[in-house]
């Protein structure tokens, strides 16, 4: 399995995916002309919009982005994709668009039996978990169920903040993580900070990016973990 999962796209004063770029670049490098985008998480903007602007940063890569809302077949496009790029922005209309048109099922296969590389940011990694139970996005659609493509055993929390602001009287970042693993003990859930990602290649499972991960796990005290760090303890 070629697993990269990426926190977050975009970094204040940065252009569009310019912090992850070397990253996808090592990943996909020699091993895709084109790749299957599924855009579907965009709702403000139109998919053809969408595949556009991955499109201007993939140029640089040499790939061409082939999105599957032009494929008369979008489930087949994926299973037949040389790579699979899944993009971020709202993650439940995301995964209701990618279950009407079987496409999780379709990512299951090809990235998880047949070792598809496959990139995802936000949204995108969030889908590659076993449910998309702990995005931060609000529910503005409402698809089939929260299960997702569960590429990996544990859940990812994108774009994961440490700050409780002043003035707010909610809950942090961490109490509804610990809301979660209380009502789910079984499942670890790595909070994932801006500018990192997961890199999963077979046996080699890292933290890579400027900033620790922050493990939650029912019982035990969140841990961090360093960039460059093995992540294999979230297999366990």
């Amino acid at each position: 399995m070629r697993l990269l999962l990426i926190s977050n796209s975009t970094t204040p004063g940065q252009p569009y995916l310019h912090w992850p770029f070397e990253h996808i670049r090592k990943f996909l490098g020699g091993c895709a002309e084109s790749v299957a985008f599924v855009p579907y998480a965009a709702v403000t903007f139109s998919y053809n919009e969408y595949e556009a602007r991955v499109q201007k940063r993939f140029d640089d890569l040499g790939i061409e982005v082939r999105s599957v809302h032009r494929a008369p077949d979008p489930a087949r496009a994926i299973r037949e994709a040389e790579a699979i790029v899944v993009g971020g922005g709202n993650t439940f209309a995301l995964l209701k668009k990618m279950q009407e048109q079987g496409l999780v099922d379709a990512v299951r296969v090809a990235a998880g039996e047949l070792g598809i590389p496959y990139v995802g940011w936000s949204a995108g990694s969030n889908v590659a978990c076993p449910t998309i139970r702990t995005t931060n996005d609000m529910p503005i659609v409402e698809p089939a169920s929260f299960d997702a493509a569960g590429l990996v055993p544990f859940q990812i929390n994108p774009h994961y903040l440490d700050a409780h602001p002043d003035g707010h009287a909610g809950e942090t970042r961490e109490q509804r993580i610990g809301e979660f693993i209380a009502a789910n003990p079984a499942i670890s859930v790595a909070g994932l900070r801006e500018s990192c990602l997961l890199r999963i290649e077979g046996d080699r499972r890292e933290l890579v990016g400027s900033h620790p991960m922050r493990v939650f796990r029912h019982g035990a005290a969140p841990q961090e973990i360093a960039p460059g760090q093995n992540i294999s303890r979230l297999w366990a």
